[in-house]
Formats: C-alpha cells, sequence, structure tokens
C-alpha cells in the first residue's frame, strides 16, 4: 500500500479496531470464522496487536502522521459488588490495557497469554486514536446500558455522547502528552434528527475537552454514505449521505464545524 499509494496519501490508519476483531470472530459472536475458542481468541488479540505496531512503524517512514484505531468504551460501574468489580476487570485488561500497554511501555500483555516485550514498539503513532460509539455499563456482574435511562440505538447502543469525553480523559491520565485523535465517532439511525443531536453534542464534549488542555487533533465522522455494517448488511444507516447519494441535513453540523 505504501509503495503503490504513499505519494497520495496524508495520513494512515493501519487496521481499524484492533482490539474487537478476536473476540468476534473467535469468541462466538458470529463474525468469520466463527469459532469460539478462548485460546484462539487470546492468540488472535496478541497477533492483530502487534501486525498493527509494526505496521505503524513502517508507515511513519512515509513521513505522513499515522493513527491507532482501539474501538474504546468508558466501563462504567453501577454497583460496587465483587461480580461487577471482576467484570469491570476483565473488561480493562481486555479493551484497554493491551493497546496501551504496549504504546506506552512496549509490553503488550493479552490475558491468557506470556508478556511480549516489544520496546522497539513503544510510541509506534503520532496520535492515538480511537472510536466511541457507547459506554460498557456494569452492573450485577453483567452488561448493561449506560446510563440506564438512555436510550438504545437500532445496534442496541446507549445513545450516549457524553462517553467520548470519558474516553478522551482516560487517555489523557493514560499517555499524558500523546496527541489523540476520535477516529470514528457516529450514530447507525434512520432518525436524522438523533444523528444530528448526538454529533452536536459530541462535538460540544470534545471542544471542552480541547479547551481543558487535551491535546486532540481531530474527528473523522463515521461515516460520510452508509455502509455496509458486519452482520446487519445495509439496514443499519450511519452515513451523512445515503445510498443515493442525498445529503441528509446532519451532514450540514460538519459543513460548520469545518468551515470554524
Amino acid at each position: 500500500m505504501v509503495e503503490a499509494f504513499g505519494d497520495l496519501v496524508h495520513g494512515w490508519q493501519p487496521v481499524n479496531e484492533i482490539n474487537y476483531y478476536a473476540r468476534a470472530a473467535y469468541g462466538g459472536r458470529g463474525w468469520p470464522p466463527g469459532h469460539k475458542d478462548e485460546e484462539e481468541v487470546a492468540v488472535v488479540h496478541e497477533a492483530i496487536h502487534l501486525a498493527a505496531a509494526e505496521a505503524a512503524v513502517t508507515l511513519r517512514q512515509t513521513g505522513g502522521p499515522v493513527s491507532s484505531i482501539l474501538g474504546l468504551s468508558p466501563i462504567m460501574p453501577q454497583d460496587d459488588g465483587p461480580e461487577t468489580q471482576a467484570l469491570t476487570g476483565r473488561l480493562w485488561d481486555y479493551y484497554w490495557a493491551p493497546g496501551l500497554g504496549l504504546f506506552r511501555d512496549g509490553v503488550l500483555q493479552i490475558p491468557g497469554r506470556r508478556p511480549v516485550e516489544r520496546p522497539d514498539l513503544v510510541g509506534s503513532v503520532d496520535m492515538f486514536g480511537f472510536s466511541y460509539y457507547a459506554a460498557m455499563g456494569v452492573r450485577a456482574g453483567r452488561l448493561v446500558i449506560h446510563p440506564s435511562e438512555a436510550p438504545v440505538s437500532p445496534l442496541v447502543y446507549g445513545i450516549w455522547a457524553d462517553g467520548v469525553g470519558q474516553v478522551l480523559e482516560r487517555l489523557h491520565a493514560e499517555l499524558p502528552g500523546t496527541p489523540l485523535l476520535v477516529a470514528e465517532y457516529g450514530i447507525g439511525t434512520d432518525d436524522d434528527e438523533v444523528r444530528a443531536a448526538y454529533l452536536e453534542r459530541g462535538l460540544e464534549v470534545i471542544h471542552r475537552a480541547i479547551e481543558e488542555g487535551l491535546d486532540v487533533r481531530g474527528l473523522f465522522h463515521w461515516t460520510a454514505v452508509d455502509n455496509y455494517e458486519w452482520l446487519h448488511g445495509f439496514n443499519v444507516h450511519f452515513g451523512l449521505i445515503d445510498n443515493g447519494r442525498n445529503v441528509r441535513p446532519s451532514a450540514q453540523l460538519l459543513r460548520r464545524e469545518a468551515g470554524r
């Protein structure tokens, strides 16, 4: 890709949501190849993290900025019971800790695997980027909607724009001085007024974070045009533009933002 298109590319995001694939495809959630085996989850999870970081090191040689993309959700305990505490810790250890540890310390610790020491991969990206869609609420040792009163999207996300600020604040605390990027932000819905309100509130939260001193380099909306959404096909609409190339009113929010 670098050899063929490097002179045409402003920046790179080498592997999308590296902390999601293994669990979705090898943890019984229905993505191909549809296996359910915890050892396979751990092996694939480790391999994807290493591959993405190694790719980032190579891509930085082009001179263009490189960002990671981890799918990150704030993990929000709703009670202080031991089952909730245990699940909260497991979620952190799986979704957050491996990417942070490899970037910050050069040590990749995947649950169920021995630590991999890779000091050459410290600081592998120019910006620590993430996608945000929803929070993970934990109550009585189970995943629940957070906040509990939040409206629910067609993909059963709790619709809570403020959560993107929670992710930014946690990354800022874990990786002080590291530039951050909101690499994906959006909502799958047929109600464009909901999309516009979600986008407007998210932009307010991100601007507030910048005003408070966080080094946020930008935001990419997911997505420009309605996409093929994993197991849901074309039935969930994330786009500012529909498949008939009709521009939805919510697009005007980003148009105004770009002109600020």
